[in-house]
């Protein structure tokens, strides 16, 4: 099945320099967000408390934020969870908090505020539980996060260049990092939550663009056999036309899944939904224009992906 009917003779290459910039670009701001602005990094990575709540009727959930606010803490989210009637509340541990709020070292204190809690949201309230994630726990959990995305891009560079060339590895390595480092640019620039969904859709649009990039590493390698008086860029260029009708495709009706989940999925899936829309846009984006663009640039040629056979000698 084919998006396009005719086939495409886009020149994708021919802006490839302005595509170059344009990353170069965004890889700075974001680049400059996170060492300026850092991440605001959801509950499961800074530490704090998790309090799961049931009313018989579906609250509004800003009220339920102005009545824990009312107890001094700045520093409140409120979502649903699980169904219209069911919240969740997480507090972080931000410096003014920790003064009016105690540290939960013991299970006294996580009683204390439990109590304060139920008498700032009254008698329709009933908490189900309340956790207490420390800080230790949430910067090692961070720290985690990075070394898996670190580990999925090593591993992918091995792949490629056990597969194809180093070239292609260089390049595919460099579109993988290009994705992430955006949407967690962007996150910080806007100062989203990231939590563990997040990195999660992270870890997942790393997936996705790869599968992309070795489409159309597999048809450069297939055109060079085919193709053997064009130039580099004419046979990279016919392999992105080629393969042009399954990306749009499958990054068409992924985005369209995702948007779906965005807007219905729930504040539960927010996030999660809002980095893979980033993702596969950014993804699809990257292993067009930076995967194989770049590898031209590292000055991919015929020979590298077609070994030449060496002439016997047949004299006796």
């Amino acid at each position: 099945m084919e998006f396009f009917r005719k086939q495409t003779n886009i020149d994708f290459l021919g802006i490839r320099k302005w595509a170059a910039v344009f990353s170069l670009i965004l890889i700075i701001a974001s680049v400059a967000s996170l060492a300026t602005r850092g991440i605001n990094w959801g509950l499961e990575f800074t530490g704090g408390y998790d309090i799961e709540v049931s009313y018989p009727t579906a609250p509004n959930v800003n009220d339920v934020r102005d009545q824990i606010e009312k107890l001094g803490i700045q520093h409140v989210d409120v979502i649903t969870f699980g169904s219209t009637r069911d919240l969740r509340i997480t507090l972080k541990p931000q410096q003014d908090m920790q003064k009016q709020v105690v540290s939960a070292e013991t299970q006294s204190e996580q009683d204390a505020l439990k109590a304060q809690v139920q008498k700032a949201l009254g008698s329709n309230a009933t908490i189900t539980s309340l956790s207490y994630t420390g800080s230790e726990v949430g910067a090692e959990m961070a720290q985690r996060g990075m070394l898996a995305m670190l580990v999925a891009i090593l591993a992918t560079m091995i792949y490629i260049a056990l597969r194809f060339e180093m070239k292609f590895a260089i390049s595919a390595a460099i579109g993988l990092a290009h994705d992430p480092i955006i949407i967690m640019g962007i996150f910080s620039l806007f100062q989203l939550s990231f939590d563990l969904t997040a990195l999660a859709a992270v870890l997942a649009v790393i997936g996705y663009s790869l599968n992309d990039t070795v489409v159309i590493y597999d048809r450069i390698r297939e055109n060079f056999r085919k193709m053997r008086k064009a130039s580099v860029t004419e046979v990279v260029n016919r392999a992105v036309n080629d393969t042009l009708s399954r990306t749009v495709m499958t990054s068409g009706l992924t985005l369209l899944v995702v948007v779906v989940l965005y807007f219905f999925g729930g504040p539960s899936i927010h996030y999660f939904s809002l980095a893979l829309i980033i993702g596969v846009i950014v993804g699809t984006y990257s292993s067009i224009y930076v995967a194989g663009a770049f590898a031209v640039m590292l000055g991919l040629d015929r020979e590298a992906l077609i070994p030449q056979i060496k002439p016997t000698d047949e004299t006796p």
